[in-house]
């Protein structure tokens, strides 16, 4: 395994998908099926988990044709385009088309700017209105296994109790700082994290958040249930 490192923001992504894939690799079964991927963007923290895991496939989907353009050249540029295809269209209509494979396992690192509504300065980057619209009907969609990022101001008190009514356990997750970007720092956006913080719902400092990408699954047999850590992590109270 090589899991790659970059000092770009998804590099965190990357990272933990590929090290998440890697400890759980018996467990998913990736090497019989493949991964489904919500959201592409220019594809090359996954290409590069892709290029690190040999027979690991993925299946992406984006609605935005520019990222989907970005992507086939990131993805052609490493080598893997036999094993990580993208392709344009909304994920929940296609993903699951009849006539496919069978997954189980879905992965994503979903818009999820809050703000309460979508004009905000990257309108690709609204997660809604508590900013895990995505991630909850990521959820919802009923995948045995989803590994997603959770953002410490995006409610993941509700995403986490959403998971645990839907018989999702977290099973690991690798959680880490970041700092506000232009889009995190745009008042509008500012304003709703505060009051997201206020309701006790969510967490930042200053400047600062957290993100976890975390393993879900509903799969009695894969032992661990850390979603009270997760919380903690995010700087929450379990």
């Amino acid at each position: 395994m090589s899991c790659f490192s970059s000092a770009d923001e998804s590099a965190h992504y990357g990272f933990s998908v590929c090290m998440l894939l890697q400890q759980y690799r018996e467990q998913l079964g990736w090497q019989d099926a493949p991964v489904v991927e919500l959201g592409t963007g220019d594809a090359s923290a996954i290409a590069d988990v892709v290029a690190g895991l040999p027979g690991l496939r993925v299946r992406s989907y984006d609605i935005s044709a520019d990222s989907v353009e970005s992507a086939q050249a990131n993805i052609a540029a490493r080598g893997v385009a036999d094993r990580y295809t993208v392709e344009l269209g909304d994920f929940f209509d296609q993903a699951d088309a009849a006539g496919g494979e069978p997954v189980t396992t879905a992965i994503s690192n979903p818009p999820y700017i809050p703000a309460p509504d979508r004009h905000i300065l990257m309108p690709e980057l609204w997660g809604g209105e508590r900013g895990n619209d995505l991630t909850l009907q990521l959820l919802k969609a009923g995948y045995e296994h989803v590994i997603t990022a959770v953002a410490s101001y995006a409610d993941p008190v509700t995403t986490v109790s959403t998971a645990a009514d839907l018989g999702y356990r977290v099973v690991n997750f690798l959680a880490m700082g970041l700092d506000y970007g232009p889009y995190s720092s745009e008042p509008k956006v500012r304003e709703q994290i505060r009051q997201i913080v206020a309701e006790g719902r969510g967490w930042a400092g200053d400047d600062e958040y957290m993100v976890a990408v975390a393993l879900f699954t509903r799969d009695p047999d894969i032992s661990g249930d850390r979603a009270d850590q997760l919380l903690r992590a995010l700087q929450l109270p379990a």
